[in-house]
């Protein structure tokens, strides 16, 4: 696994390959991909790839454990609005939309930066929302240890908007929750302070 990275950088040989499949799909669908247009369109399109699936090569749990800092603290902790953008692996096609964290500390609080740097790593890679949900969850669980976790992600989905039954408004909502999510009242408090920012 690599470090998490702002800037594009990808293995040329696979960067290639992947070029060269987009020509021959481009080519495929009736295009001349010599076109002024379109000739460099497989080379665009494969490295827009590689950055929408680069969350493969990160360990999101090393970007957790990277900035944990000991802390008595142990309240909620809630980071909302987390912008997401993921591809569907059933059509390739992007569903976005927003995450909203919470955490309780159970001796360790977390850089708040790195809980929207976790989206970012399973968001970039092929998804569905439901197994999104769980993985960001089971990362903050598994590496923080708090006394309970949460998630909820709301989505739209572009396979539900451009194609099949074409319903542009409607969104797709998911959640988990751990520990003492798992309880009403704590659960409630959360989806209470969340409930303005909720379609």
């Amino acid at each position: 696994m690599t470090p998490y990275k702002q800037f594009e950088e990808y293995n040329v040989e696979v960067q290639e390959d992947v070029r060269d499949c987009y020509k021959s799909i481009i080519g495929g669908l009736g295009e001349d991909v010599n076109r002024e247009g379109i000739v460099k369109t497989p080379e665009r399109a494969a490295k827009a790839m590689m950055y929408l699936t680069s969350g493969y090569d990160v360990d999101a749990s090393e970007i957790l454990r990277g900035a944990m800092f000991k802390e008595d603290y142990n309240e909620m902790v809630i980071v909302k609005n987390i912008e997401l953008y993921s591809l569907c692996e059933h059509h390739l096609l992007p569903f976005f939309g927003k995450a909203h964290i919470a955490y309780i500390p159970n001796g360790h609080i977390v850089g708040l930066s790195k809980l929207p740097r976790v989206v970012d790593v399973f968001s970039r890679r092929l998804q569905v929302q439901e197994r999104l949900t769980h993985d960001i969850l089971e990362c903050i669980n598994t590496t923080l240890k708090p006394q309970g976790v949460a998630v909820v992600i709301e989505a739209s989905h572009m396979c539900m908007m451009m194609r099949g039954v074409q319903k542009q408004n409607s969104t797709t909502t998911t959640s988990g929750f751990r520990g003492q999510f798992e309880h009403n009242e704590t659960r409630n408090e959360f989806l209470k302070l969340i409930g303005s920012d909720l379609n």
